[in-house]
């Protein structure tokens, strides 16, 4: 396990170490930082290298922009307060980091690790880079509380399964989480550095979005609010898309704006503090949440191939609709089922949604329209702030039935009756879909007789669920 307390000294005494922050924008509890601190006496020089395709990939939505920019403008100041400054530079990040290390001095090199296969080859390329310069580096995992291979069967095998994967996980234990290093020393003024980018500079219009301010310093306020008091009813309310009942963090780990580490030790902690055995559930159960975080970063690590094919082989012929009209009614909140509509309209209005409503148009999407996972897959890594390859390829399977844990394939939900349990006065609907403000929550939970509609100028069902799901059924028994 790779943490600096556990580790010998990675480095002789040097005089600049170059620190290449990645998806680890904090200070807090950050293991590579930490140790370029720690070893170089705080002679430390923080990069971030803009990619060349930020903007250009299908990935680069103006939400998870905006949450990119906020986060690097949040670490730049946190960096300035301590004497240092944050140096920006875009390019081929290979080239770059290079560049940087010629112009410094620098001997040594601290990274955090990436747990996608993107991440991993770009690292490959980085070492060879400083092995030819003669550079030291030294890199750890920080993008989850366990290292993606660390947790495996009693036969040395990754596993498939996520309940015996959480009792394994549980059983390992954690390092603390890491203090914020004190003082920097100055970075030279005359070293080159980009101003800190807006969405703008891409191209791309944020203004439409409401969207929190993300980075460092309001994702702990965040989190300090969670643990005072919802964490402790999350088991009870984190169902419900009408309560501010989750942590709404998932961005800030997305970008490193928090370890998930230190989460890991407030669930803990909460869960010794709570009075009442119901009470511990809130905690207990928002550690699970991080745990299948931490499981479908694993399966990753263990299977990439998951990114372009269904986990289990047996489903990977799977003879998906054309998308044709259907997928671009879904996309924009218009296929006539209000749930699954509030829900496109929320991620298009605020950069998130809802996880319980994730799951209900994931299924909708596939199960419904019978359309390939791949495509809302894809759709949600543009869209959503907090789009995580490995969460959200895991949550797009477990929808469709295709993947790891996947909810089987007769097991489709029915968005009616998941308005019915989870939104049953239409608040959650009501908030999103306007044309629906003045519809009774009764008849939101319920298909209007074949060709009605619910409200004036809003669409009737696009389909009907109950014929849909027999379709679904036959696609997959013949696999």
């Amino acid at each position: 396990m790779h943490y600096p307390a556990s580790l010998g000294s990675p480095f002789k005494m040097t005089s600049i170490i170059l620190h290449w922050f990645r998806r680890d924008l904090r200070l807090e509890d950050n293991p590579a930082l930490h140790a370029a601190h720690r070893e170089s006496g705080g002679r430390v020089l923080p990069v971030f290298i803009l990619s060349e395709w930020h903007g250009t990939h299908r990935w680069s939505g103006a939400a998870r922009q905006s949450a990119l920019c906020d986060s690097l403008r949040a670490l730049a100041a946190g960096l300035e307060t301590r004497g240092s400054r944050l140096v920006l530079r875009r390019g081929n990040a290979v080239q770059e980091l290079e560049a940087l290390l010629r112009e410094t001095g620098a001997d040594a090199l601290t990274y955090n690790r990436s747990p996608d296969p993107a991440g991993r080859a770009l690292e490959a390329r980085v070492e060879a880079m400083a092995r030819k310069l003669g550079v030291r580096t030294s890199s750890f995992d920080e993008v989850t509380a366990l290292p993606p291979h660390a947790v495996l069967t009693q036969t040395g095998q990754p596993f498939r399964v996520f309940t015996p994967y959480a009792n394994a996980w549980m059983r390992h234990e954690l390092p603390a989480p890491l203090p914020s290093p004190g003082r920097f020393a100055p970075v030279p003024a005359a070293l080159r550095s980009l101003p800190l980018p807006t969405p703008a500079d891409w191209g791309l219009d944020a203004s439409a979005l409401t969207l929190p301010a993300f980075g460092e310093p309001p994702a702990r306020r965040r989190m300090d609010a969670f643990f005072r008091d919802a964490v402790f009813h999350y088991a009870q309310e984190r169902d419900i898309p009408a309560l501010d009942a989750t942590s709404r963090l998932s961005t800030a780990l997305r970008w490193g704006a928090l370890s998930v580490r230190t989460l890991v030790q407030r669930c803990r902690e909460a869960i010794t503090k709570a009075p009442t055995a119901p009470l511990r559930e809130g905690p207990r159960k928002f550690l699970g949440e991080l745990i299948w975080r931490e499981f479908y970063m694993a399966i990753l690590w263990h299977s990439p191939e998951v990114l372009k094919r269904e986990f289990q082989p047996r489903f990977r012929a799977l003879r998906w609709n054309s998308p044709e009209r259907d997928f671009q009614r879904w996309s924009e909140g218009t296929t006539g089922f209000p749930i699954v509509d509030a829900g496109m309209r929320q991620l298009a209005a605020t950069g998130w949604m809802h996880n319980r409503v994730r799951m209900i148009v994931a299924m909708f999407l596939t199960k419904d329209l019978h359309l390939d996972w791949r495509l809302g897959e894809a759709f949600f890594m543009q869209q959503l702030a907090d789009g995580e390859i490995a969460s959200n390829n895991g949550g797009w399977q477990w929808s469709a039935g295709t993947g790891a844990d996947a909810a089987p394939y007769f097991r489709i939900q029915n968005p009616w009756t998941q308005t019915a349990r989870y939104d049953p006065g239409g608040d959650y609907i009501q908030t999103w879909v306007p044309e629906l403000r003045d519809v009774p929550a009764r008849a939101l939970a319920k298909p209007p007789a074949p060709g009605a509609r619910l409200a004036p100028g809003y669409p009737p069902p696009m389909v009907d669920h109950a014929r849909e799901r027999a379709v679904t059924l036959e696609m997959f028994r013949e696999k």
